[in-house]
């Protein structure tokens, strides 16, 4: 293996997630001049935009076999491809069937980094660093969606404006693809493929040469590695329960407290209390610059608070900004002072949830399941959240219809508040240990002996 600096592993292997989040994000400015210049009705507009999250349902099914068949870095390398196929192709779609295709083919790739990075960045960090690492994947997606905002309004005044909005991800999924040669594959796929030397000079370089801390972690690879590949029996059993809980609940709660519909309909709220729409374009932007510096504090913060904990705080946190943005839109008649109030309190919601569930949610993904069904488990976690994304996205206009958007945010306090429930009595904490330790916890809450493991295979 040709040594390469940790800084280098894991900005490569967390690349991905700027391709995810510019392409989910570089649509909500494309889309405005896209339905102009295709024609586009309102349903062809809903198609082009969720169109995205229907392939990235796709790629991270799909994910789940070819994770544990090909390894991790031969299918990143596949997903910058398809990026770059998909991303060039939409900017040069000529009418709404060809880029309602290449905008499905972009997602695949989305659902496919999704599934695999976190699990990715997860194998290759030594476990005192596995939550900062992991949580580069999401510094990478807001980065993404700062790029897409910034962009979007770079190239509003061109008349192909929209194609090089789309066009653009071709660069970074270039990058990527020359980046990810140079990638070394995970230790524990290398350990299942009977790899071990290869294994073991992938965990000196990690682990900068400490071969105390590589004897430890390949032997609890090598009694891990030792159990038969699972499958959806396994995913749903006993000893899996409380981590499968733990991932798909992080996965749903994350889209259902609102977080995406917030963001994207930023402007839209702006405007409604009160502010000029050059102003509230600028203030998505701001807005994608404090995603970006709050997902710094998380990193920095992710080792040393519990999950849970944290989740529960910006559950908190995010559920009194949406109260107070309630009263504001329900009571007050659009004075200046409210306008301000409610910039202030939806800047500090995003802020909750950018340092909170943005992120924790795929580093739980990333490191609670068993590696015999590691695989399988980031895969249906992944897509769970695209679902629950898709299903946010197409509901939230009706809800707004039918509700108004105070009423809305109502809505997603209470979700809020019983998120807190689930997470303090149903979430297992993860928090400084080994994807094999984690693993062990698992089975002692079954009653699974050590020794038998015969109950997981």
């Amino acid at each position: 293996m040709k040594k390469v600096s940790n800084g280098f592993i894991y900005t490569f292997g967390a690349l991905g997630g700027l391709l995810f989040g510019y392409d989910i994000a570089s649509v909500s400015g494309a889309i405005l001049f896209i339905q102009k210049q295709l024609n586009l009705g309102p349903w062809q507009q809903g198609w082009v935009v969720s169109s995205v999250l229907i392939g990235a349902i796709i790629g991270a099914l799909a994910t789940s076999k070819f994770l544990d068949t090909y390894g991790r870095r031969r299918l990143l390398i596949w997903a910058a491809v398809i990026f770059f196929i998909g991303a060039l192709t939409s900017g040069f779609a000529p009418d709404f069937w060809v880029l309602l295709f290449t905008r499905i083919i972009l997602g695949i790739g989305v659902g496919i980094t999704s599934a695999l990075i976190p699990a990715y960045l997860h194998e290759l960090a030594p476990k005192r660093v596995h939550g900062a690492v992991a949580t580069m994947f999401q510094l990478m997606v807001m980065i993404g969606i700062l790029l897409a905002y910034i962009l979007n309004y770079t190239f509003a005044h061109m008349y192909t404006g929209w194609r090089w909005m789309l066009g653009f991800a071709a660069l970074p999924a270039a990058i990527l693809f020359f980046g990810a040669l140079f990638l070394p594959e995970s230790p524990r796929f290398l350990v299942k493929t009977g790899k071990l030397d290869d294994a073991r000079d992938v965990l000196m370089n990690t682990n900068k040469g400490d071969k105390k801390a590589v004897d430890v972690a390949l032997t609890e690879i090598q009694e891990t590695a030792q159990q038969k590949t699972g499958g959806w029996k396994e995913l749903f059993g006993k000893a899996v329960r409380p981590a499968l809980i733990t991932g798909l609940g992080a996965a749903v709660f994350q889209q259902v407290i609102g977080s995406n519909s917030v963001i994207f309909y930023a402007p839209t709220i702006f405007t409604d209390v009160g502010w000029g729409v050059i102003a509230a374009l600028l203030a998505h932007i701001g807005i994608g610059i404090v995603n970006v510096a709050v997902t710094v504090v998380a990193m920095l913060l992710m080792d040393k608070v519990d999950r849970k904990k944290m989740l529960i705080f910006g559950a908190s946190g995010m559920g009194l900004s949406l109260v107070v943005m309630y009263t504001i839109l329900k009571f007050d008649n659009g004075s200046h002072a409210a306008a301000i109030v409610s910039a202030i309190a939806l800047t500090v919601y995003i802020a909750f949830y950018a340092t909170t569930w943005a992120p924790i949610t795929w580093v739980l993904i990333g490191e609670v399941f068993p590696l015999n069904i590691r695989g399988l488990g980031t895969s249906l976690c992944s897509a769970t959240n695209w679902l629950a994304d898709m299903v946010v996205s197409l509901t939230f206009p009706m809800m707004l219809s039918a509700w108004g958007l105070d009423n809305a945010f109502l809505f997603y306090a209470v979700i809020c508040g019983i998120a807190i429930w689930v997470v303090h009595t149903k979430f297992v904490e993860t928090r400084g240990k080994s994807l094999e330790e984690i693993e062990l916890d698992l089975h002692k809450r079954a009653g699974i002996k050590e020794s038998d493991t015969s109950a997981i295979k």
